[in-house]
């Protein structure tokens, strides 16, 4: 499995996916972190509207099957899982407790979030 954490420092999690700097990326197997990247975040949001660009930025992570991330707008989410990527937006501040969350079958995906 490989999860994608959007994250700016590779430390904290992202307050927005589409403006994140880039993905920190976890493959896991058997419980175990096997190998840890950093990928630049292709397509993201430049602060003009509209321009970000989703099959950019999905392509860019499509090896992955789980993306987590602070906050993101329903359009993203929408087409994540339209890739069968499983978004989760979280309240946790880190990369590290949020991966640890979710290998624990713990991580609340705080939909309420979406905007």
């Amino acid at each position: 499995m490989k999860i994608a954490v959007a994250s700016d420092d590779k430390i904290h999690i992202a307050d927005h996916f589409g403006r994140a700097l880039g993905f920190v990326i976890f493959d896991i197997e058997n419980d175990v972190i096997v190998e840890k990247e950093y990928r630049m975040n292709i397509g993201k949001h430049t602060g003009e509207c509209g321009s970000c660009d989703h099959d950019a930025m999905i392509d860019n992570i499509k090896d992955c099957d789980v993306v987590i991330s602070y906050g993101m707008g329903r359009r993203i989410f929408t087409d994540l899982s339209k890739n069968n990527l499983k978004a989760f937006v979280t309240d946790v501040n880190t990369v590290d407790e949020a991966l640890q969350r979710f290998m624990k079958n713990e991580l609340k995906n705080r939909l309420d979030k979406l905007h």
